[in-house]
């Protein structure tokens, strides 16, 4: 519930758009602040709204303040919670950096401390979404001789995964799409870029069509199928096990499950 007091700071959704609500908060001496993205405003009859423009030299000079107080992996932690797009993570996030700016000694270890536990939950998920990610992205070729994949992730990974992706297909072009949230990286086999698609009403991402994926796909794609089959035993099944290693929701990615 808002009350008087309360500041209410909108940004634009971005990463570097909430560390400028970080600075924003300490340059102004805020003591009462909630954090939302301009997608998810909510309203409010006493919260004093105040829109928030990100600057990229706020940003860093925040992510610098936090490299001095926290280790490498503790500031990846804050990024990795942002990425989970959890309902109202981000004034979870400036309580876990208020923690940490405050704090005389490092505090990434002091699950004693609520913030520090609940976001190390949260990091660990996305951690494991992202390999999840980067074990179960299946390309296609497509007639433009593009190698095509898409995702719809839990959480917001695609800027996790592209440093992998990156160095493991260097010599092939690429496209990772994001279904979910609509955006994707694209790789011209020199630099990773975020794109954002129109794609055909009636395109299946499950169905590997001959109307927008090449013959030799095609082919590829019923070869590694009846491979699969054949190495299947029946009576060596063990779904439970399968299911734990590899979860339903992943298996529309995988050829072989076509």
């Amino acid at each position: 519930m808002f009350n008087l007091k309360e500041s209410i700071l909108i940004y634009d959704s971005s990463f570097d758009g909430f560390l400028t609500c970080v600075f924003q908060v300490y340059e102004l001496k805020m003591k009462q602040v909630i954090i939302q993205k301009d997608s998810e405003v909510q309203a409010s009859l006493f919260g004093r709204r105040n829109e928030v423009i990100t600057d990229q030299a706020k940003a860093d000079r925040v992510w610098k303040g936090l490299g001095k107080k926290t280790s490498s992996s503790g500031r990846l932690r804050i990024y990795y919670g942002f990425l989970s797009e959890k309902k109202e993570v981000e004034n979870l996030l400036l309580r876990y950096i208020q923690y940490v700016l405050n704090s005389s000694i490092p505090v990434d270890s002091d699950f004693s401390n609520p913030e520090v536990l609940e976001l190390s939950k949260i990091a660990k998920s996305v951690g494991r979404e992202k390999h999840r990610m980067e074990a179960f992205v299946r390309f296609r070729l497509t007639k433009d001789s593009l190698y095509f994949a898409t995702i719809e992730p839990d959480f917001d990974v695609l800027p996790l995964i592209s440093k992998h992706f990156k160095s493991r297909y260097a010599d092939q072009k690429w496209v990772i799409y994001d279904l979910k949230r609509n955006y994707g990286l694209y790789y011209d086999m020199e630099k990773v870029e975020i794109i954002n698609l129109t794609l055909p009403e009636d395109f299946d991402a499950t169905n590997t069509s001959s109307d927008y994926f090449s013959i030799e796909e095609m082919e590829f794609q019923t070869l590694w199928k009846d491979y699969f089959d054949s190495t299947n035993i029946p009576s060596r099944k063990n779904i439970k096990l399968h299911v734990r290693h590899v979860p339903k929701r992943y298996w529309k990615y995988l050829s072989e499950k076509g």
